[in-house]
């Protein structure tokens, strides 16, 4: 068998950090996200207590709290579906201008 030259060490690139590269978007992307669906959540609540008492009297508190969480729960299921939905569509955008950076 053939003796292989000897290579020096360093020859290679060497990296520029120890980081693992991460498809997360930013903390204060994630952070804004998360406040975005807890406002949300309140203003359903707030617009389903609105709509209970329009539609029954005081004595029917039980309805109204009802349609309150109910109110409060699908505008926070639906902000956080967009909320996913723009999250991962920065992580899209950022892959493919990363792509074209490396490209030139």
């Amino acid at each position: 068998m053939p003796d292989l030259p000897d290579l020096p060490a360093d020859q290679g690139q060497r990296p520029q950090s120890f980081e693992v590269p991460s498809a997360l978007p930013s903390v204060l992307a994630r952070a804004l996200a998360f406040s975005a669906v807890i406002i949300a959540g309140i203003c359903g609540g707030l617009m389903g207590l609105a709509l209970g008492r329009l539609q029954w009297d005081k004595t029917e508190q039980a309805w109204i709290i009802l349609v309150s969480i109910v109110g409060s729960i699908s505008a926070s299921v639906g902000v956080a579906i967009v909320a996913v939905l723009v999250l991962r569509a920065m992580a899209e955008w950022s892959d493919v201008a990363s792509i074209r950076v490396r490209r030139r």
